[in-house]
């Protein structure tokens, strides 16, 4: 297996030209140092975005949804999957306060709340 190695920046070519190894494998070898320093230099206005947990409140909030589906892995019909998805969206808006449901009740008693209301004006 043959390994392309990386061009060195000429910028760094004059900064690693006493060093006994050859830029490309300095620039390699320390990149996790000189890659910030390089992006600094090159680009001092440029934001660089590190999203590596982004993702992970979308995420969560999808592993509910698996794990609500879980036990019904036979859904066959396009209806049924509507009426799950769009009730697990209920629980959560209100859970969440979206509604003018159970607002003035405590956080974790707000699910049980909102249902004994739209039981009452049921």
């Amino acid at each position: 297996m043959v390994r392309r190695r990386r061009a060195c920046p000429p910028l760094l070519a004059s900064e690693f030209a006493g060093f006994r190894f050859p830029p490309e494998v300095i620039v390699f070898a320390v990149g996790w140092y000189v890659y910030p320093r390089i992006l600094d230099e090159l680009l001092p206005e440029a934001w660089h975005v590190d999203a590596a947990r982004e993702n992970n409140r979308i995420e969560a909030d999808h592993g509910r949804l698996k794990a609500r589906l879980r036990p019904m892995r036979g859904l066959k019909r396009l209806r049924s999957v509507q009426n799950v998805s769009t009730g697990h969206a209920l629980v959560q808006n209100i859970r969440r306060g979206h509604y003018e449901l159970a607002i003035d009740t405590d956080r974790q008693l707000r699910l049980a709340a909102a249902f004994t209301e739209l039981a009452a004006a049921v």
